[in-house]
């Protein structure tokens, strides 16, 4: 069985080992947005202990292949088959999840921010995102996935650099969701609430790692697999 290494970029070892978003989630290393860089990199910028971490990530896999869990290998499926799963999968969930967990970070800011200073930044951040993720999704939905499903029956040098200038704006709205969800993690403490915390707290905290998750599987998707082949 392959090891991983720190040769080996976060982008790669997430399309290997699904399951491995949740350490670098946890070490707070990016595997979407900034996955393409060798996990070395994220080591010595962010002081990481290395042995540790590859550790835990080989041993994970380890347990992780001895249960004959298989990977779907998204680099073989049709453009489009990947469009329509990006779209059932994580569009549909933004668009049901997005309002209704507003509710809950809106109503923990009113009965809490006067104790909690910090909620009012994880309300206002959670806005930004709402709003960043909603016309994000939008634009790939009208624009250019439909490029994309073109392109993959008809290729063509013009529709191609049509849909790279428009990429090229989407990668960066990735990176301004991305830094969202990183400031809403450090300042509630990784998704964890206070010991005190009433039940709408717990439920607020628990589904926003939810949606962080989602959204960095989401970004990967798309940065390093569908754009990526093109």
């Amino acid at each position: 069985m392959k090891l991983f290494t720190a040769e080996n970029t976060p982008a790669y070892i997430v399309k290997v080992f699904p399951q491995a978003s949740d350490i670098f989630i946890k070490y707070m290393i990016d595997y979407c947005c900034g996955g393409s860089k060798p996990l070395k990199e994220s080591f010595k910028e962010k002081n990481l202990p290395r042995e540790l971490i590859l550790s835990e990530l080989n041993t994970a896999y380890q347990n992780w292949r001895t249960e004959d869990n298989e990977v779907m290998d998204w680099d073989t499926v049709p453009l489009p088959e990947l469009i329509d799963h990006i779209v059932h999968h994580h569009h549909d969930y933004l668009k049901n999840e997005l309002p209704a967990l507003g509710e809950f970070v809106t109503k923990i800011f009113r009965v809490h921010g006067a104790d909690e200073p910090h909620l009012q930044d994880l309300h206002r951040l959670y806005n930004e995102f709402r709003t960043e993720m909603e016309q994000h999704t939008i634009k790939e939905e009208a624009e250019v996935f439909p490029l994309i499903k073109q392109y993959a029956e008809n290729p063509n040098p013009e529709l191609l650099q049509r849909i790279k200038e428009a990429n090229g704006d989407l990668e960066d709205e990735h990176e301004v969701a991305g830094d969202l969800l990183k400031k809403m993690r450090s300042i509630t403490n990784g998704f964890v609430p206070p010991i005190h915390a009433c039940g709408s707290y717990h439920i607020t905290y628990d589904r926003l790692a939810e949606l962080e998750l989602d959204t960095f599987q989401h970004v990967h998707l798309e940065n390093n697999v569908l754009f990526a082949q093109l």
